[in-house]
């Protein structure tokens, strides 16, 4: 009990960080959390000490979004190859400044907010390939570890994960 105390207090933050990119809120990521280290505990004798335990945690904490993900019939596959169009506007990509302004402020928290919209309405597969990716920054053989496929699968996944999320968010 004490050893899976030790591990709970090392990998809670990352897995609850990893869970938040997965979940729409913050309440359903803390749902996942628990829920992810309660089947660790149930199945730490099928963990393979030949993989670390963390990439362990990543692959039960995506199982139990994508089970919970087709239960609601959350995920919705959308393709994203057209620019981002905000009413009558263009969203154009500037460097930032060094210092933000209030304004600057503001546009990014909608824009994080956008994206955090656009990448809940992405096919689950895809969504979770880009949050490994892109948020989490591992690499693509990493990715293929942690969701147990190939790489040219990720790959594929990522792409089209992009395009997906590119089209959602020019539907907004």
């Amino acid at each position: 009990m004490e050893a899976f105390e030790e591990l709970v207090q090392l990998y809670q933050d990352r897995v609850f960080t990893h869970c938040s990119h997965l979940a729409s809120n913050s309440f359903d990521a803390q749902d996942l959390a628990q829920d992810v280290f309660v089947q660790a505990f149930r199945n730490i004798r099928s963990f393979r000490q030949d993989s670390d335990f963390g990439t362990w945690l990543h692959r039960i904490a995506i199982n139990l979004w994508i089970n919970y993900c087709r239960k609601h019939k959350k995920a919705v596959v959308i393709s994203l190859d057209e620019p981002l169009v905000l009413g009558d506007n263009e969203l154009s990509r500037e460097l930032a400044a060094v210092q933000d302004s209030p304004l600057e402020v503001l546009e990014r928290t909608e824009l994080a907010d956008l994206l955090k919209r656009a990448l809940d309405r992405i096919h689950p597969d895809y969504k979770t390939a880009l949050v490994l990716r892109e948020m989490e920054g591992y690499s693509y053989e990493e990715i293929a570890s942690i969701l147990g496929c190939s790489l040219g699968t990720v790959k594929s996944r990522i792409n089209r994960g992009r395009k997906a999320l590119l089209k959602e968010l020019n539907r907004r």
